[in-house]
């Protein structure tokens, strides 16, 4: 690590640059407005084509005044002598704003998946490693403190050997929200590779926090990865899904996912264990232990904010939850989905359309119970018995 990421002034509050404002951008304005008050950051500019209006400021608590605007990031970080740039842009601009930023000398919090491909995440490493700067990747539930407490009870024996991780994660989507930007829903765009799928976008953090439950988050840590990819929505991209990743410890991590459920419930990770497992709300920070002759046991944990982590790490030189090299794993399966075929368009009469709140969307009978079975059998959905799906790994894909 180069010696001048720890250099950085303790008294006075960073400043900090956003690029990308809207869409989820929001909440990435909402908590640089809380760490503002609190004297850790200081908002300089704001990246976006259109700028923000004094309306979107009041709504995430800011001040517009003394914050710069431009849809030039080069030129917004030469002028506001910013030390942090927060990149929530399209994915497949992500690689191109990590190099600038690294090349002003700006540290970098940049949005999940870190880029589209192994060759794009290989030049950011080379970028930010050259500049001597520090990139923390948007993975939000890798801060939370139920991992390493779960990682300490694999460590200690407490559910015996584990047999393999699932992951499972049934969300509502209409269709309008593959509209809600041009780039959504798609593999390439414009000849640059998005691969903005369910797999590697919208429950990216299934896996992610599988693979860091697993200590298996490096890109030397994959030994390979099955695929079965679908979708039912007017779009390239899949929107249901199964990834089987063997990792190099020889461990298993089985994902299922989909955007077409009858129901929104909330993503998890379980661990199985000869003796028990242990199952892992991301999003709540919730801990279920669940042992042979003990009672269940439920823990809530705390979370470490990924941007007052960074500051941490610039100030004291506190380890990065995320680093960029700890999301090499993950990128392995961005890789996989980007070069696997089309995802398997499934038949008319697998999927109906049910009124949402945003209008129209297309569901799957069923896929709720299968997402949850995949997690716990660790299994795909071809093993499960789906009348959908196709003859197995790689059947879909």
């Amino acid at each position: 690590m180069n010696d001048s990421i720890l250099t950085e002034g303790a008294a006075e509050p960073l400043p900090v640059v956003l690029a990308g404002a809207r869409g989820h951008g929001r909440w990435h304005l909402r908590n640089i407005a809380r760490l503002a008050d609190r004297g850790v950051v200081r908002l300089a500019g704001i990246c976006e084509l259109a700028p923000l209006e004094p309306a979107e400021f009041a709504a995430s608590g800011l001040d517009p005044r003394g914050v710069e605007q431009s849809p030039d990031l080069a030129e917004l970080l030469a002028a506001t002598g910013a030390r942090i740039a927060v990149v929530c842009t399209p994915i497949h601009t992500h690689e191109q704003l990590g190099l600038l930023a690294a090349g002003h000398g700006v540290h970098l919090l940049l949005e999940k998946p870190p880029t589209p491909s192994m060759a794009a995440f290989e030049q950011l490493a080379a970028g930010v490693a050259a500049a001597g700067t520090a990139c923390q990747i948007g993975f939000q539930s890798l801060g939370s403190h139920a991992v390493d407490a779960i990682r300490r009870l694999v460590a200690d024996g407490v559910v015996g050997a584990v047999r393999g991780i699932g992951a499972a994660g049934a969300w509502v989507r209409d269709e309008a929200y593959w509209r809600r930007a041009p780039w959504g829903g798609h593999r390439v765009l414009d000849g640059r590779e998005v691969v903005d799928g369910v797999l590697t976008n919208p429950l990216a953090h299934a896996t992610a926090t599988a693979l860091r439950i697993e200590g298996s988050d490096r890109v030397e840590d994959v030994a390979g990865v099955d695929l079965e990819l679908y979708r039912i929505n007017d779009i390239a991209a899949d929107d249901t899904s199964c990834a089987r990743i063997r990792t190099a410890s020889g461990g298993r991590i089985v994902t299922a996912v989909t955007l077409c459920a009858e129901r929104p419930g909330e993503p998890y990770v379980v661990v199985h264990g000869e003796h028990g497992r242990i199952t892992f709300w991301y999003k709540a920070d919730e801990v279920l232990l669940e042992r042979d002759g003990h009672e269940p046991v439920t823990s809530r944990h705390g979370r470490t904010d990924l941007l007052e982590n960074l500051v941490a790490h610039l100030r004291d030189g506190e380890p990065l939850l995320v680093p960029l090299e700890r999301t090499g794993a993950f990128t392995r399966l961005v890789e996989a989905v980007r070069t696997a075929p089309e995802p398997a368009e499934l038949p008319a009469d697998a999927w109906r359309v049910e009124p949402g709140e945003g209008g129209p969307r297309r569901v799957i009978p069923g896929v709720d119970e299968l997402t949850a079975r995949g997690a716990a059998e660790l299994a795909g959905y071809a093993e499960l018995g789906a009348p959908w799906a196709g003859k197995g790994w790689g059947s879909g894909a």
